[in-house]
Order: C-alpha cells, then sequence, then structure tokens
C-alpha cells in the first residue's frame, strides 16, 4: 500500500488536499463475507490488501442471528447421502437462481465450512466426528448447522483473529461514499477506486478534510444488504447497506424484487424464529399504548386453538412470510400480524409467560406434539419449554435488557435479508464492471427461495471464489493511475460541489429524508404488494432523489456528511428497488418468495378477510428467469427478464479436467 496527494477545490472555492491510499486489492466492509475475502487473498501470496470499514464491530454479520442461527452445507452426518449436484439442486430449486452459480455453491460449501472449522468455530459433532446437522426451511436432507444463537458473530470472532494473526492492515471508521470506475480500451468499463469518509478525523477540523481517497486494481465489495432502505426491519440499526454506491456507478443487479420477511422483535431488532415459536407463545395485541384492549386475536382466524397453535409452532420451521402458505398456511399468522400493527395502527407482543387461552397438548398436530415431547418440553408455559430446548434464547434478550419473565416481546413483520443484488459471475465478478468482486448479502446470488443459512455459505464460498479469480487473472498491476487521478478528481469536485452549504434554497436533512424513503418501502415494497401503490411509490421516489440531487445537504460534522451521502445513496437504490418491484408485479409474476401482490380477483386468504386481501396467484413460468436491473443517476432504469442458466453438465474425466486446471483454463 502507499500513500499519495490529489488536489481538489473546497465547496469555498479554496484548495483542498486528500490522501490517496493505492492499493492492489482493497476489500469494502468487515462481515464474515469481507473479511474471508480478504483472508483468502492473504493465502494466495497476494499481500498488497486493505479492509476498509465502519467498523470491525458494526455491519451484520457480528450483530444478528436468530434463536438458532443456521450454516448451510453439504450433508455430512449419518446415511444422508449427498453430493455436489444433489445440493445445487436443491438451492436451484428455489426459482431464478442460475444453475452455475448454484453448483459452485454447492461444490465449495465443505471447503468453506472446513475452513470455518479449523479457524475454531465449534459446529458440533458426535463421538466419532461426524458433523451432525438439522432440516431447515426448503431442505430435502439435514443440511444445516449451527453453533447456536450467534453463528455469523463466532463466525466474524474468528476471521477477525485470523485476519489480525495475518497482519492484514484494516482501516476502521470509514465510510464509504462513491465508487470510481474508468472506461478502458474497446468500451469496457473497470473499477478503480473509491472515496470514503473518515469517521476518526479530527474533532473541529472542516468535514470536508475528512475525505480520502482509494485507488485499486481489485475491489472486494462487502457491504451486506440493504439495512438502511425499510423502516419496519430486523437489520441491525447500525448496517445502512451500500449496493447504491454500485447501483450508482452503473452497476447491474438482479432479482431486486426478492426479499425475506418475518416476524421479528422490535425492541431488541431478532428474528423469532424457530424456537421462539415451536414453544408457542400468546399472540397479543394491544392499543397503541401497549397496554389498553389486550386481546388475544388470532383464534377467530382458526377452526380450532389445537390448529391456531400447531400453526404458531410450524412458524418456527416456515419463519419467512412465505405467499404460499398464506391462505390455509402458517404465514397467515404474518399476515394478520401485518393487520393489527399497520392496519388497525395497534401493537402486538409475544407473551412467553403463559399458554395461549385454551392450550393443550393433545390439541396440537402429531408434528407439533412429537417434537416437544421428544425435546421432554411438554411443560406447563412458553417459557418453561423455551429455557428447556433453547436457554440460550432466552439469555440473548436478557443480555439486551428484555427478561421474557417480566414483560411480553414487542413484534413486527420486519424486513431481514435480499436474496437479490449485484449480478455476479462464477467467479463473483460483477457482470458489467470488470474488477469489481460484490461478495456476500450485496451479491444476487439467491433466488425467489433458498433453504435457511444458505446466505452465510454463500459469502464464504464468494470470498474462495474472488480470491482464486484475481490471483489468476488479476495479479498484476493494470490501473492507469494517471487516469485515475484525472478521473478521481472529476468525481470529488462533483461531490463537493453538493456541499456547497453557503447555497439558499433546497438544504435537506438526512434523518427527515431516510424517514421518508424507509417508509415508503415499508409500506410499498414490503411483502403485501399493491399495483396501484407502487405506481405512486416510484413516482415519489425519483422526485425524493432528484429534490436530494438539485439540493444541499445540511451536516456539522464529519458524522453528519457520512451520514447524510450515505442517505443520497440508500435514496437512489430505494428508487431502484421499487421500479424493479413495480416492474415484476407488471410482468405478471404474482406472489411469489416473500411477498403478495394484491388483486381483487385473486386467490381468498381467509374468509373473515374480504376482497382487498385477495393476491394474484404466482406464474410459475418466471422461476425460470432471472430479472436484471441497470440504472442511471438520472433516473432511467432498464429492467429485463432473462433465461436463467441451467446446472452446467460435467464430464468430470480427470485427466481433462487435471489439465485444464494445470492450464489456468478453468479461469476462462
Amino acid at each position: 500500500m502507499k500513500l499519495d496527494l490529489i488536489q481538489v477545490h473546497r465547496p469555498d472555492g479554496r484548495g483542498l488536499t486528500l490522501p490517496i491510499y493505492i492499493v492492489h486489492n482493497l476489500v469494502i466492509g468487515s462481515g464474515a463475507a469481507g473479511l474471508n475475502a480478504a483472508l483468502q487473498l492473504h493465502k494466495r501470496g497476494l499481500d498488497d490488501v486493505l479492509i476498509i470499514t465502519e467498523g470491525l464491530g458494526m455491519g451484520t454479520s457480528i450483530n444478528t442471528g436468530s434463536d438458532k442461527q443456521t450454516y448451510y452445507k453439504l450433508s455430512l452426518f449419518d446415511g444422508d447421502a449427498d453430493s455436489p449436484l444433489e445440493l445445487a439442486e436443491t438451492l436451484f430449486a428455489g426459482g431464478s437462481m442460475h444453475g452455475d452459480i448454484a453448483l459452485v455453491e454447492a461444490s465449495l460449501s465443505t471447503r468453506a465450512f472446513f475452513h470455518l472449522v479449523e479457524l475454531g468455530i465449534s459446529f458440533p459433532q458426535d463421538r466419532y466426528g461426524e458433523f451432525v446437522g438439522y432440516k431447515t426451511d426448503h431442505d430435502p436432507r439435514r443440511r444445516a448447522t449451527s453453533v447456536g444463537p450467534y453463528t455469523s458473530r463466532e463466525m466474524c470472532r474468528a476471521l477477525i483473529a485470523a485476519v489480525k494473526q495475518a497482519g492484514i492492515p484494516v482501516h476502521e471508521g470509514r465510510v464509504v461514499v462513491a465508487l470510481l470506475t474508468l472506461e478502458e480500451r474497446g468500451g469496457n468499463r473497470r473499477i478503480a477506486g473509491a472515496v470514503a469518509v473518515n469517521l476518526e478525523a479530527p474533532s473541529g477540523s472542516d468535514p470536508v478534510e475528512s475525505l480520502e481517497v482509494y485507488a485499486a486494481e481489485n475491489i472486494v465489495f462487502a457491504v451486506g444488504g440493504p439495512g438502511g432502505l425499510y423502516k419496519t426491519s430486523v437489520y441491525p440499526s447500525v448496517h445502512a447497506g451500500g449496493i447504491g454506491l454500485a447501483l450508482l456507478a452503473g452497476a447491474k443487479a438482479q432479482n431486486l424484487p426478492e426479499s425475506q420477511f418475518g416476524l421479528s422483535s422490535i425492541g431488541f431488532r431478532w428474528n423469532v424464529s424457530g424456537t421462539y415459536m415451536q414453544v408457542i407463545p400468546r399472540f397479543i395485541s394491544t392499543e397503541a399504548d401497549g397496554v389498553t384492549d389486550p386481546r388475544e386475536f388470532l383464534r377467530p382466524y382458526f377452526s380450532s386453538v389445537g390448529e391456531m397453535n400447531s400453526m404458531v409452532f410450524l412458524k418456527g420451521y416456515q419463519w419467512p412470510f412465505d405467499a404460499r402458505k398464506v391462505a390455509g398456511g402458517s404465514s397467515l399468522i404474518d399476515l394478520l400480524v401485518y393487520i393489527e400493527t399497520v392496519i388497525k395502527k395497534r401493537r402486538v407482543f409475544l407473551d412467553f409467560r403463559s399458554d395461549p387461552e385454551g392450550f393443550t397438548f393433545e390439541d396440537l398436530s402429531r408434528e407439533a406434539l412429537d417434537y416437544l415431547t421428544n425435546s421432554q418440553a411438554l411443560l406447563p408455559t412458553p417459557l418453561a419449554r423455551l429455557a428447556r430446548m433453547n436457554p440460550a434464547a432466552i439469555e440473548l434478550y436478557r443480555e439486551h435488557g428484555i427478561d421474557l419473565a417480566s414483560a411480553p416481546l414487542e413484534i413486527a413483520v420486519c424486513a431481514q435479508h435480499n436474496n437479490g443484488g449485484l449480478a455476479g459471475n462464477i467467479w463473483w465478478e460483477l457482470v458489467n464492471i470488470k474488477h469489481l468482486f460484490p461478495v456476500g448479502e450485496v451479491n444476487g446470488s439467491h433466488g425467489v427461495y433458498r433453504p435457511g443459512g444458505a446466505a452465510l455459505n454463500a459469502g464464504q464460498v464468494g470470498g474462495f471464489r474472488a480470491a482464486a479469480y484475481i490471483k489468476n487473472r488479476y495479479h498484476g498491476w493494470t490501473l492507469d493511475l494517471q487516469s485515475f487521478a484525472t478521473s478521481a478528481k472529476k468525481e470529488l469536485d462533483a461531490l463537493l460541489s453538493r456541499l456547497r452549504q453557503e447555497q439558499k434554497g433546497n438544504v435537506w436533512w438526512w434523518p427527515e429524508e431516510r424517514l421518508l424513503f424507509q417508509a415508503r418501502m415499508s409500506e410499498a415494497g414490503a411483502h403485501v404488494r399493491r399495483p396501484e401503490r407502487l405506481v405512486t411509490a416510484v413516482a415519489e421516489a425519483w422526485e425524493q432523489w432528484h429534490r436530494l440531487e438539485s439540493g444541499v445537504p445540511a451536516f456539522e460534522d464529519v458524522k453528519d456528511l457520512a451520514a447524510a451521502l450515505t442517505t443520497r445513496q440508500l435514496c437512489f437504490a430505494h428508487a431502484v428497488y421499487l421500479e424493479a418491484i413495480a416492474f415484476a408485479v407488471r410482468s405478471g409474476v404474482g406472489s411469489r418468495g416473500s411477498a403478495i401482490v394484491v388483486d381483487g380477483r385473486g386467490t381468498p386468504v381467509h374468509p373473515l378477510l374480504g376482497d382487498e386481501w385477495r393476491f394474484a396467484p404466482e406464474d410459475p413460468s418466471f422461476r425460470e428467469k432471472v430479472l436484471e436491473t441497470e440504472a442511471t443517476p438520472d433516473g432511467r432504469v432498464r429492467n429485463e427478464w432473462v433465461a436463467r442458466r441451467p446446472i452446467p453438465q460435467s464430464e468430470g474425466w480427470f485427466e481433462t479436467a487435471w489439465a485444464a486446471y494445470c492450464a489456468g483454463e478453468i479461469y476462462g
């Protein structure tokens, strides 16, 4: 890594000198995916690696989990026959996923898993060394494993220790606010670097002096999912996401409409999946004060108390909201919670202190009763059952100041994960910007449905693939630093011109603007999608974007500056997401994945819910397609359905495969 300087002009016209860090491999983000990518680059002898991050303790990976956070991989237990092809077929079966990506994620799953084992992650084994597993959602075999509520946190801690041991430098306190690209011969575009705000700049200094420039041959873009887009969200509040930076740079995205939503606590953001549902807590709603008029509101929508409680139990297995399980299934519960909280403006809580009214074990479905029996959890309250089956799930909330024995837990239906994201190839390189490698949730490798825990595997696999390609194709230096400096100066001048606070007129304040688009996304772009509302939401989104672009952000210090520029890219991202969602709805995709499209002529949800809750059936032909999206800063968006690629059929002949590998042909 080298250091240089660049001369630009402040908003008031005075000269400004900013540092340029010149590094071969820049990793933006420090979640589990980014950390592993940096480590894999280092292990391949690429020592010029730098991680820049808002903080090693920030982001989604190290701050989220569930009752039993799942890691998904090839089955390694007992008589569960499995193979990379069979695992790829499971991933591919979710729809709208490219088959070659599915095969790569399957083929490298054991390698990525055992790397974590060697780093010290204590995935459960039996006395014979077999890694035991269990079934997760959309999983036909027992491929899932876990180290408890904080699997991804433990992954991050182990990876951070390995990164430090390897001596890989980390610049903490950095918020990236722009990606820099160059156009090369032949019209191809490549990544060239990034601009960041240094939150650790001296207090009292001019905030614009906190800007830093990074020139890089390769960038691993590991900024996580779009956590800052939704008002009702289970993403940790410290994580906003950075996909808007890539979209503003012209990056192609895919499957942006395919997100996951589910029941989550909102005081402390956490998924109430798995055991939290399997112990069958009481669902109660109240007036806005959280006390008045408490009701167990689910009961009228089920034929019996036993059916209601059995459906609550199933939410443990079937945690994400699923369009296929709304009419007559467990996702009716999510919709009823949504109606209570959003339509009726009430508050909903889980109460673990006493059973639902009329509860008996004998009324449960055979599946629920057998599970509780085998878990030795036929106990008198949900809390007692939770203490028997998963005491760590209670302790987790206690660590965050919430005692499930003292008060009910407030919940809502929240945004949790984006199955879509940037469009990478089988080496995780962005398909239309060379040398840029999105890994982790920001890479839209998943389709409509994915097994629980598959995202953690995909993030680790992405690091292996990006590092291997960089080592074998991009290990030299090809970035023209003079062209980079010219491009960077142009970008910085444009950025600084937006910050001219002496201008009067349209001055905007980032907290207000962020709340505005977050509310719009939760209303129009979440799990309940109304075609007519999407039309107006798209128009409102672009109006807000153009207003921000023509205006001036107010900021008082470095943190405000970083937050304002983050709000800018999030605002652009939300407009692009809404465009993609509206396009998918107009295309006739119907209700699929974790969203329903409301249609008064469609499928009825329940006799007690009127025609306003009927929803359009899915058109399954779209499972064979992937939605690609590109946008420009002036608001032009191109959406296109493309045929998904099938799972490759390999001959598997050793001698020819060996020769191709030795010749480096596999990287072509």
